[in-house]
This record gives structure tokens, C-alpha cells and sequence, in this order.
């Protein structure tokens, strides 16, 4: 008789088991927030002689690889987005967008290679670009 309600309890064991793993793991998950956006924020795209020369040391620091800064100094936001070496020169960076949502600044840039037959200079360049807005005490999200 035992070896007959054996089996039953092994799959309730197994059930329970099974139940309180998804009751602890139906809540976990990627949230997507679906924040509104408020405004295009308006910007300034700076020549390398305009930034902060603070943030410039550390932009220089950082040029070889992939980066993602922002800087502040209370009155201004700087966003820099660089793209790491590249073999040659010839790139550009275009902003697809930048806005505001209540609860941060979403940045997305591109980086956009020479063009076929373009004359391009055979040296190493290290692409990246720099915005000034004015300060808001929210994140940055570089999409």
C-alpha cells in the first residue's frame, strides 16, 4: 500500500516544488517603463575648445574606448558619447535623439562611417561628441 501513495507524494512534493518556484520567480522580470517624454531637450553640440577642461582630461583619458560620461558644473549638463579608435579617419556622430522625461534625459547618438570613395586620412582617429544642455537633476539613459 505504501509504495502506491508513494508516487503521489513524490508528485505533490514535486507540485509544490513547482509552485513555489513560480510564485518566486513570476514577479522577477525586465520592467519597462513607459515614461513619457516631456520635450526634445535643446542642446549645443561643442567644439573640442568649449568643454569644461576638466572633462576634457577625462575624455582624453578614455577616447581609446567605447565611452559614455556626463559632467556638471551646477549650471550646464555635458554629455559626451565617444566611440572608441577607429583605423581612420573620416567619422561623424549624429544625434538621433535627446529628451526629457520626468524622471531623466534619454541620449542615443550614431556613429556614421567615410563613405565609399571618400578620401579619408590613414591615421587613427578617436570619434566622440559632446552636448551642452542646461542642468537637470535627473539621469542620463544613453540608448
Amino acid at each position: 500500500m505504501k509504495e502506491r501513495f508513494f508516487p503521489i507524494r513524490q508528485r505533490m512534493v514535486w507540485l509544490v516544488a513547482v509552485l513555489l518556484l513560480l510564485a518566486l520567480f513570476g514577479g522577477c522580470g525586465l520592467e519597462k517603463t513607459d515614461e513619457k517624454k516631456i520635450a526634445d531637450l535643446p542642446y549645443t553640440i561643442l567644439e573640442e575648445k568649449e568643454i569644461p577642461q576638466e572633462f576634457l582630461a577625462v575624455i582624453e583619458e578614455k577616447k581609446e574606448q567605447i565611452f559614455k560620461l556626463t559632467y556638471t558644473d551646477e549650471e550646464n549638463l555635458y554629455i559626451a558619447v565617444g566611440y572608441g579608435v577607429q583605423q581612420t579617419g573620416g567619422y561623424s556622430i549624429s544625434v538621433n535623439q535627446c529628451y526629457e522625461t520626468a524622471n531623466a534625459i534619454y541620449f542615443d547618438t550614431t556613429l556614421i562611417g567615410p563613405s565609399k570613395g571618400e578620401q579619408v586620412n590613414e591615421a587613427k582617429s578617436y570619434p566622440y561628441l559632446v552636448i551642452k544642455t542646461e542642468y537637470a537633476e535627473k539621469n542620463v539613459v544613453f540608448e
